[in-house]
């Protein structure tokens, strides 16, 4: 984004009186807080949505920004924020196309949301800042919005204290990278229901519900949310999407910064969190037990028990439900998540979704996420290249045969490595029992 005199072009909600009084921006917190409409600050054609609250006896300590990931709203902070206070008060933010704002063009220009980069939010982010009078904040930035953070820390050092980064990774993976793309092909192609399914198989690692304890009913809200995507909200999706696409490289905050996790996360990988922390020279580093891609869901009062306690300059060491880790720990984490198995009857094949092409295939091994399947018959690993989001492996258990569709993302002449592709709960689960079925049946040959 192109340096520009934004504060000439400044228009802020009347509510926001004197910038040298931070008494008056912050709202006394209530029950109803989140039922009021944001505020407003337009920048250029921009807009930036916020809430400013506070408890009366913590409004002196530094304020706590939170800038969340793609599609949280406000109110899916309130648990988080009513542990938070503790540790000063709270400033909920939502830049252009992020969280519940809905702008994906500026209303000057026309433009989309999507020319701006993330390190362009985190510049718009720090001038906002100034506007209101923050001269210091903490910063607690999730998912999407870890890299929001990171660029802001980077930007504006003399303006962030301390900061909180969970669910982050320097530079994105091709597997990571061809999960997104495929979730953006569905949603154009408007597989709707594929795409909702996809979306949440991405984020919460499946494999491990049984101790995430994600609920059913959380999944169900959660699928129908993305399943019926209103046309901006696609348009969003496909922003940040691209946004994330385009990342290359986040940058090394030198604050005193806590890098966090769930132990589980397969979308933003505890190795890849850790060696993010590595490269910080002012770190704590932790994971939640028993926690994926979203632990302010599924382990709410130990993770925002493990924020608080570091907010207040506290050792996190014996805190329950969290796994903190030195330097040593952190660089020995698993790249692999989830050990990969041999099957009882590796011969099989790839098929076409669009032809008859197959391809004869032996397994070498598999898991829940993806597998590496050997080729014999020369030319056809190259062949398969050629398909890397049409072909499905084919797959055999007590209810009969069924396919589950891959993502190829690598090759020799003679193996493929691919993910599953993940559009289908009902799916997702026959893998599971497939995946432990076989897992079950290779213990039971070995211990004869």
């Amino acid at each position: 984004m192109e340096e520009r005199d934004m504060n000439s072009m400044i228009q802020m909600d009347s509510e926001v009186h004197d910038a040298n009084l931070k008494d008056s921006f912050f709202d006394v917190y209530d029950r109803s807080s989140f039922k009021q409409p944001a505020r407003t600050t337009w920048m250029n054609g921009w807009k930036i949505e916020y809430i400013f609250i506070a408890r009366v006896d913590t409004l002196h300590m530094t304020p706590m920004v939170i800038i969340g990931g793609a599609f949280q709203n406000f109110n899916s902070y309130k648990y988080c924020v009513e542990q938070l206070f503790a540790s000063g008060p709270i400033i909920l933010i939502d830049l252009p196309s992020m969280g519940a704002n809905q702008q994906i063009s500026n209303v000057d220009t026309g433009e989309s949301a999507g020319i701006l980069e993330l390190e362009d939010l985190a510049h718009m982010l720090g001038l906002w800042l100034d506007i209101v009078g923050m001269q210091k904040v903490a910063v607690l930035g999730m998912s999407l919005g870890s890299v929001v953070a990171s660029c802001l820390a980077h930007q504006r050092p003399e303006v962030v204290e301390r900061m909180i980064l969970m669910g982050v990774m320097q530079k994105t993976r091709k597997s990571w990278r061809m999960l997104l793309d495929e979730s953006l092909h569905l949603m154009k192609e408007q597989r709707m229901d594929e795409f909702g399914q996809a979306v949440i198989l991405y984020l919460v690692n499946h494999a491990k519900m049984d101790v995430t304890r994600m609920s059913p009913t959380a999944k169900r809200l959660f699928f129908r949310q993305m399943a019926e995507f209103t046309a901006t909200e696609q348009e969003r999706y496909d922003i940040n999407c691209n946004r994330l696409l385009r990342l290359n490289n986040v940058p090394i905050p030198e604050c005193d910064v806590l890098v966090a996790c769930g132990q589980y996360d397969s979308f933003t990988l505890p190795h890849e969190n850790a060696n993010f922390a590595l490269q910080c020279p002012n770190m704590q580093f932790a994971m939640i037990a028993n926690a994926d891609h979203v632990p302010q869901l599924q382990r709410r009062k130990e993770t925002m028990n493990l924020f608080a306690t570091y907010l207040r300059g506290e050792s996190i060491q014996s805190l329950d439900g969290i796994l903190p880790m030195n330097r040593e720990q952190m660089a020995q984490i698993e790249r692999r998540g989830e050990e990969r198995i041999g099957v009882l009857q590796p011969l099989s094949y790839l098929s076409h979704r669009h032809s008859d092409l197959t391809i004869q295939v032996e397994i070498e091994d598999l898991n829940y996420f993806g597998v590496l399947l050997n080729i014999q018959k020369e030319g056809q690993a190259e062949q398969a290249t050629q398909f890397p989001r049409d072909l499905a492996l084919h797959l055999e258990d007590e209810e009969g045969e069924f396919k589950i569709e891959c993502l190829i993302f690598d090759n020799t002449a003679h193996q493929l490595r691919a993910l599953f592709k993940h559009g289908s709960f009902e799916l997702a689960e026959r893998l599971l029992r497939f995946v432990q079925r076989q897992k079950e049946q290779t213990h039971l040959l070995e211990a004869v």
